[in-house]
C-alpha cells in the first residue's frame, strides 16, 4: 500500500530544495517547474521504496538529474533549439533574481548538462564528490575529471569576455 501522507509530508518539506536544484539546473523557472513535477511524478511511483531508503534525498536528485540529461537528449536528437529571447513571464521569484546576479550563470547554463549538473551538484548544492558520483551514477573520478573539463571550459568563456576598462560587459 502506497504511504501517500508520508510522500506529501516528504514533499512538503523538500519542495523549495527540490524547485531550487531544479532552477541552478535548468536556468529556466519554467523548466524547472516541469522538471520538479516530471521528477516527482518518478518518485511518486517509486516511493514504497524510495521511503525506506536511508537517503531519500539523494536518490530524487539522481531521478532529477537524470530526467534533466535524458530530456536534453531528447531534444538535441529531435534538433530543438531553445529561444534565445524567451517570453517575459512576469515578476522573477527571489530564487530568479539571485540565480540572474551571478556573473558566472550564463557561462554555466552553456557547459554540456553533465558538467553543469556536477557544478551546480558541487557548488551551489554543496555536495561532495561522493555523493555527487552517487547522484550520477558514476564513479568520483569520473566527478572529478569532469569538474575539471568543466572549470576549464568556464575559464575559457571567462577569458574570452571582452573588457573595457578594467569592467566586463
Amino acid at each position: 500500500m502506497r504511504d501517500e501522507t508520508g510522500f506529501e509530508e516528504y514533499v512538503a518539506a523538500r519542495w523549495s530544495t527540490f524547485s531550487r536544484l531544479a532552477l541552478l539546473l535548468t536556468a529556466s523557472e519554467t523548466a524547472a517547474q516541469d522538471l520538479v513535477q516530471v521528477t516527482l511524478e518518478k518518485a511518486y511511483v517509486a516511493w514504497p521504496r524510495i521511503s525506506a531508503m536511508e537517503a531519500p534525498d539523494a536518490y530524487v536528485r539522481r531521478i532529477m538529474v537524470n530526467t534533466l540529461i535524458s530530456t536534453r537528449r531528447r531534444a538535441w536528437q529531435r534538433h530543438e533549439v531553445p529561444s534565445a529571447d524567451p517570453p517575459d513571464t512576469g515578476t522573477p521569484s527571489p530564487e530568479q533574481v539571485l540565480v540572474d546576479r551571478e556573473l558566472l550563470w550564463p557561462l554555466v547554463c552553456a557547459l554540456p548538462p553533465r558538467q553543469r549538473a556536477v557544478v551546480v551538484l558541487r557548488y551551489y548544492e554543496d555536495l561532495s564528490e561522493r555523493e555527487i558520483a552517487d547522484v550520477l551514477g558514476c564513479s568520483a573520478g569520473t566527478v572529478k575529471s569532469t569538474a575539471h573539463d568543466a572549470m576549464q571550459a568556464l575559464r575559457r568563456s571567462v577569458a574570452a569576455i571582452p573588457t573595457t576598462g578594467g569592467v566586463q560587459r
